[in-house]
């Protein structure tokens, strides 16, 4: 069994919850993965992940959006519980942070106007996306209606988590 695995299996409900919010950033979420430990392996974790994620209401799935800075921007964490989420983000981004200026501008005006139509922040899986490819995907996505949004939205999310799940096992 991944050491770190077995660490937080034996972890109290509330801390394991609080060890493992980082991946996702929401918290019925992750208390609802603290619930089903024992896990015994990444697969497991993965899966359960998954039918967790799936399992949560909208309200939980915004909170989980929320967590994430804006694409191209980086936000200081300020409570040491989302240190680890945005040392992620920040990683994930990266190829946006190396973008030039004319992208950047671009983008931030995207995501304006992503926020003002969808009332949350933009999310986009972004690991191994060059910042134009995710300029497109953002430009694409303000196509969608709100419920198709939201799932679009969603699932990226999953996917993100799933990316950073697989990170939290290897520290």
């Amino acid at each position: 069994m991944n050491p770190l695995l077995a660490q937080w299996n034996d972890l109290p409900a509330g801390a394991a919850a609080g060890e493992i919010l980082p991946c996702c950033g929401s918290k019925a979420w992750a208390r609802g993965m603290a619930n089903l430990r024992p896990l015994p392996d990444e697969p497991s974790l993965l899966a359960a992940a998954d039918e967790t994620w799936l399992s949560l209401n909208e309200s939980d799935w915004l909170e989980a959006f929320a967590s994430h800075p804006r694409i191209g921007e980086r936000v200081a964490p300020s409570r040491s519980s989302v240190v680890q989420s945005a040392i992620w983000s920040g990683r994930e981004q990266q190829n946006v942070a190396d973008a030039g200026d004319s992208v950047k501008i671009a983008l931030a005006e995207a995501n304006r106007t992503y926020e003002r139509r969808f009332n949350r922040t933009f999310i986009v899986c972004a690991t191994g996306k060059s910042a134009p490819e995710i300029l497109e995907i953002l430009r694409l996505r303000l196509q969608n209606d709100v419920p198709t949004e939201l799932y679009e939205a969603a699932e990226q999310q999953r996917q993100i988590m799933q990316i950073r799940l697989r990170k939290w096992l290897q520290r």
